[in-house]
């Protein structure tokens, strides 16, 4: 089948421009496969990286039709498909098909589909992911870890650092101080690891303002970008429980909005927004900095009509109240489970 391969080409510094390639291929030939074709036949200047070319190194990650992948692991018949999918079949489904190639997102380009990964790799430094020395410093023996410890390190473990939900990733397009999905993932390998004795520091490191783990949008992209299912929002959001364990609600804002979250709902069902300003923004009238800052808004929803003026909460309010307590319940267990011959 002929297929057509758009690939954005960048210079440093440069504009991108789109260079188009029509090669005869098989369904079942990778993109990484038609690149090295492309590279070998047509034009040799083409640059972009690769090594193991079997879903190991993640060399090879870049944007294939709009989202981040390895180009080893998809083929051309299951990404042909994708798109059909995608168009509903149109009235141009006897047109030679496209598939664009383009180089990361979130990482300045040096070179067609290479791109400078540095703050990639500075941002992961800055979770120190290593366990502590002086959990390491075992004279006689190994340290040993039952069957059950291991197992909380071996979706994390499976992460290739191929950069694949960094170049996704909201967060950091919108806060270059946010650390990113990568490095979070990653610290939480350190946080469930019961070797490690800095767990305590992690997890202030990993609560500070926007740089940590509050600085994530939530967006879902990391995980469904993620060729090894390392689910990286899943980690997030468990060093979140975390530190919500251990933290007040006077510790920060971002500490607030998620209990004061889950109390209203468990209270009424949903959300009293009135209620939810007050106690998260105005840190209970305490923050007069903060309860000045939404008065503006509060008054231009007055004035539309938009302000609740009572609340009345849902009909399922305690079915609601009792799967939060049961979420709660089980996530203390799990924690419980997981400190369980950590080191102090």
């Amino acid at each position: 089948m002929e297929v057509l391969f758009k690939v954005i080409r960048q210079q440093h510094n440069s504009s991108a421009k789109v260079q188009t390639y029509l090669l005869q291929v098989e369904p079942g030939n990778t993109i990484l496969d038609c690149l090295n074709r492309i590279k070998w036949e047509q034009d040799g200047t083409l640059a972009f990286r690769k090594n193991c070319r079997n879903t190991i190194c993640g060399s090879c990650a870049m944007r294939i039709n709009g989202r981040s992948a390895l180009a080893c692991k998809e083929n051309v018949g299951s990404e042909i498909s994708r798109l059909q999918q995608l168009a509903q079949k149109t009235s141009n489904a006897n047109a030679i098909p496209e598939i664009t190639i383009a180089p990361l997102g979130n990482m300045p380009v040096i070179k067609d589909l290479v791109v400078d990964m540095s703050d990639f790799w500075n941002n992961l430094e800055a979770i120190a992911p290593y366990v502590s020395t002086a959990s390491r410093n075992v004279p006689e023996r190994e340290f040993l870890q039952t069957p059950q410890e291991r197992s909380r390190l071996d979706q994390t473990g499976n992460c290739i650092m191929c950069g694949a939900c960094f170049s996704e990733c909201n967060g950091f397009e919108v806060n270059s101080k946010f650390v990113g999905p990568h490095a979070l993932a990653k610290a939480y390998r350190m946080v469930a690891d019961n070797r490690d004795s800095e767990t305590e520091n992690r997890l202030e490191k990993y609560n500070e303002g926007t740089q940590g783990v509050w600085g994530c949008t939530r967006c879902f992209y990391c995980n469904s970008v993620c060729p090894m299912d390392v689910a990286p929002l899943d980690q997030i959001t468990k060093i979140k429980q975390e530190i919500l364990a251990h933290k007040q609600k006077s510790d920060s804002r971002s500490i607030r909005h998620r209990k004061v979250l889950v109390e209203l709902v468990k209270a009424g069902g949903w959300i009293d927004e009135r209620q939810f300003a007050l106690q998260v923004v105005g840190n209970y009238f305490r923050d007069l900095r903060g309860l000045l800052g939404i008065v503006p808004l509060g008054l231009r929803m007055l004035a539309k009509g938009k302000f609740p003026l009572s609340f009345e909460p849902s009909e399922g309010t305690q079915q609601v109240r009792s799967l939060i307590e049961a979420i709660e319940q089980e996530g203390n267990r799990e924690r419980g489970q997981g400190g369980q011959g950590r080191t102090s």
